[in-house]
């Protein structure tokens, strides 16, 4: 497979970096390194597909551009449109033209978000309560010096993404009446600090998401009937714990297992193979995940924006 890298920052150079030479040419509007300062300026014969990493705004005109030519696409998360229907009639595209479109969300990848599905799936856990989750970004001020980041809803959607996608890969098909619980613009134009929760979802739901961590931080903690599940960081900012706590009735300190890892971050390069497997057998581009996102990190990101500019 030949990839071009669509966009040359921080994320666009790690993609690169994980293809190797499957990495063909980067295409980017003002990095010095671009082969080419746009996408229709490369030959369609000279490559397979294209990794996107772009801001939201062009990510639809490219996508649109690369599946009509029968272009493999990964897409840097959150698949941003205008409408629902835009998303709808991208994943007509990829199929009438047998392309297939992947949103990179890397965390799934990580070994405790594994492990815990794992667990959540096989039933020890018993009913499952409440999951609280805690995503924090020490990046505040590279966002506010940032060209485009520090803007519309801020850490909600570039965060809350992650979190929202988490849970439906841990918990398969939950609700959208998410709500927000608390907005904040403590150092930036856009909101830095933001706690949304879902009361009425299986299992509740309560997920924090900021820029002030000043040392980057994962937290997670899922309160079940027959025991409790915790992840402690994650393996880029690692060492990353997972603790499996099981309950002892009426009352009493639980047995725990607790698995430690230190480890390079193993997500790019396990999603990037995932990727290109799920080219090599066919599968049809499914963008509902995307739809459901869109739909709840909208609703919630335009209230967000209003309770800021009335404050």
């Amino acid at each position: 497979m030949r990839f071009l890298i669509v966009g040359y920052g921080v994320q666009g150079k790690k993609r690169l970096r994980i293809a190797g030479p499957e990495g063909v040419g980067v295409v980017d509007p003002v990095a010095a390194e671009a082969n080419f300062r746009d996408i229709r300026a490369a030959p369609l014969e000279s490559y397979d597909g294209a990794l996107v990493c772009t801001p939201d705004e062009p990510k639809m005109a490219l996508l649109s551009y690369l599946l009509s030519n029968g272009k493999h696409v990964l897409v840097e998360k959150p698949l941003h449109a205008e409408r629902e229907e835009d998303l709808v009639g991208l994943e007509h595209i990829a199929r009438a033209k047998g392309a297939f479109c992947y949103t990179a969300y890397n965390h799934r990848f990580e070994p405790h978000y594994v492990r815990m599905r794992d667990l959540v799936q096989s039933g020890a856990l018993g009913r499952i309560y409440r999951c609280r989750m805690f995503y924090g970004n020490g990046t505040a001020r590279l966002v506010r010096n940032s060209d485009w980041r520090d803007r519309g809803a801020g850490v909600l959607p570039d965060l809350g993404s992650h979190l929202l996608d988490t849970a439906r890969f841990w918990f398969g098909d939950i609700g959208e009446d998410f709500h927000l619980l608390s907005v904040s613009r403590f150092e930036n134009r856009a909101p830095d600090s933001v706690v949304i929760g879902s009361e009425t979802s299986k299992p509740k739901l309560e997920f924090e998401m900021t820029l002030l961590s000043w040392r980057n931080h994962f937290t997670c903690d899922v309160l079940a009937e027959n025991g409790t599940a915790h992840i402690e960081s994650l393996c880029k900012w690692g060492p990353t714990t997972f603790t499996h706590r099981t309950r002892i009735l009426p009352s009493g300190r639980p047995p725990e297992q607790a698995t430690t890892l230190v480890s390079e971050d193993p997500t790019w390069e396990l999603e990037y193979d995932r990727f290109k497997r799920l080219i090599a057998d066919k599968v049809p581009t499914d963008l509902s995940n995307d739809r459901w996102l869109l739909r709840v990190l909208g609703r919630l990101s335009g209230e967000a924006i209003k309770t800021v500019d009335a404050s």
